[in-house]
């Protein structure tokens, strides 16, 4: 999934803390009957500003955590990490493979109407719709018509979405795609009312703007650089599991601002870690670390001099030393990665993906670095242009692009400068490939190896390098064009060799996900993919 801004972020795990509350004065309040009550309310550090709160444009792991509390697809994943039934109560699949037929419950939106397939229908076509410019919007190809439509050579109308019914939606995919019910409980595929889009394009909150969604909680307020209040939603259609009256999302993009909060009690849970303290925490028995599906690399802009030169990508790659990077700096059980995709997938043959493809498509070796920048026509660094690294304002981020400037001046005599942006320039800038070296990180958005590989096809909407392979975009069409497991994940191997060998982006370490969260709060699910945290069966102790 997608893009996440801090350098942290697992197998579903449920945080069912049961350690005794030791706080000093546990606050309580009298309910109704007299009896006192704790405040069901859960305050979560986010981050930066979302770059948007419409479903159909976000790409951001933060912005996804929002709308999964705000919306709800057809299915949504439970406490354990397995596909279950959301707005669709139930689903058939033809033989094939290629056709679902999903049936609806009676289900409403936050303003008391009833969520149809209309619903549905009209949220895929508008993510779909080339004005909309959606980067997302090549998770729908799966659709008969879908990639027709969005990229302008077909119509909406022979898009292979049919409502039957208020409480019917069929929907005919190209070829058979496993991953494609997963996919139904992402953000780009939430439903969407109609007429609230339409009195409300950009998605703003205040000023007599709201956002009417249809999941466990709905948007109260958004007050920009401090926060984003959501109260329990009394119209989802499982309120009576969601045990929080409001959720707050703080919006920080300061670490170290966070840990002292958070040490002051001000917040209950943080996932951006100032890298300095985490010795200190783990010492104290605070910071607890979870595995993650998520690569933290860095893009090259392939479409100019000096990046345009598949030696001089591979000269950077292998000039720098990830295990240091891990030991010194990041300090939470990372491991390096000389790979795209990262462990804890399945293959075909039920094994590890990455142990079955190896995490050794290339290495660092200092005097073949050299190499291959002389080859380019860069002996010892000589003649080549002083190049910029940028990244989302981060005290971590800067941490590693200031070790990785100075390993590349030592090891590769390049003049390299660093460069922040706030979260929203920032995406901007690698949308638009306004950047040398861009940092970056990826959380799958499902688990399959497609949610990594897919990214870098020709033109594709999340590939933010300008590379393009043909050989590539074919192997990753053979992927999407069979239900045979072994066929479909061998041609995922033989994709990301090219990507390895071409290396339009240079892996940097596996992630791991270190919190901090308040002993005082249960049942909060940390997925290893697709959001930060769920907060829908969460409560306060």
């Amino acid at each position: 999934m997608r893009k996440r801004n801090g350098l942290l972020a697992l197998l579903a795990v449920v945080l069912s803390f049961s350690l005794v509350f030791t706080g000093c004065a546990k606050k309580t309040e009298e309910n109704k009957t007299g009896e006192n009550k704790t405040p069901q309310v859960i305050k979560y550090v986010l981050g930066a500003d979302p770059e948007t709160l419409d479903p159909g444009k976000m790409t951001g792991a933060p912005e996804g955590t929002i709308a999964n509390e705000v919306f709800e697809g057809l299915t949504r994943y439970d406490k354990d990490g397995k596909i279950a039934p959301g707005i669709a109560e139930s689903w058939e699949v033809s033989q094939d493979g290629k056709t679902y037929t999903f049936h609806l419950r009676d289900a409403k939106w936050s303003d008391g109407t009833p969520v149809t397939a209309n619903d549905f229908k009209y949220a895929w076509l508008r993510a779909l719709s080339p004005e909309l410019a959606s980067e997302y919007a090549y998770q729908l190809y799966y659709i008969k018509g879908a990639e027709e439509y969005n990229s302008g050579k077909g119509k909406a109308e022979d898009v292979g979405i049919t409502v039957v019914d208020d409480k019917t939606l069929k929907v005919e995919l190209k070829e058979p795609a496993p991953q494609f019910l997963g996919l139904t409980a992402f953000q780009t595929l939430m439903p969407l009312k109609k007429e609230a889009v339409e009195a409300n394009p950009d998605f703003k909150v205040g000023n007599g703007k709201k956002i009417i969604g249809n999941g466990p909680f709905v948007i109260d307020s958004y007050t920009s650089k401090d926060k984003i209040v959501l109260k329990k939603n009394p119209n989802y259609w499982d309120a009576s599991s969601v045990k929080l009256d409001e959720l707050d999302f703080y919006l920080i993009d300061d670490a170290k601002t966070a840990l002292t909060m958070f040490e002051n009690g001000e917040v209950d849970m943080i996932s951006d870690i100032p890298t300095e303290d985490m010795p200190r925490l783990k010492q104290e028995g605070k910071l607890k670390v979870f595995p993650q599906l998520a690569t933290y690399f860095y893009r090259f802009n392939t479409t100019k001099k000096p990046f345009n030169d598949p030696r001089v990508r591979k000269a950077f790659a292998m000039a720098i030393d990830r295990q240091a990077l891990i030991d010194t700096i990041l300090q939470a059980e990372q491991k390096p990665a000389y790979a795209f995709v990262p462990y804890g997938i399945l293959d075909a043959n039920g094994k590890d993906f990455r142990e079955n493809g190896g995490n050794a498509y290339f290495k660092e070796d200092v005097a073949e670095a050299k190499k291959l920048l002389a080859e380019a026509g860069y002996p010892d660094g000589k003649g080549f242009p002083t190049v910029t690294i940028l990244f989302n304002t981060s005290e971590g981020h800067k941490k590693i692009a200031e070790a990785i400037q100075q390993m590349w001046k030592k090891n590769l005599g390049v003049n390299v400068k660093i460069l922040n942006q706030e979260w929203q320039v920032y995406l901007d800038s690698q949308r638009k490939l306004k950047y040398d070296i861009c940092r970056a990180g990826w959380i799958a958005d499902y688990s399959d190896p497609m949610t990594f590989i897919d990214m870098f096809v020709t033109n594709g909407g999340n590939n933010e390098t300008g590379w393009s392979n043909k050989k590539y975009d074919e192997l990753v069409k053979k992927a999407k064009s069979t239900n045979d497991q072994a066929v479909r994940m061998q041609a995922m191997h033989d994709a990301e060799k090219i990507l390895m060998d071409e290396m339009p982006i240079m892996p940097i370490y596996f992630y791991t996900n270190p919190e901090l969260i308040s002993d005082k709060l249960q049942d909060v699910i940390v997925p290893s993919f697709g959001v930060e945290a769920e907060f829908k069966w969460a409560s306060v102790k």
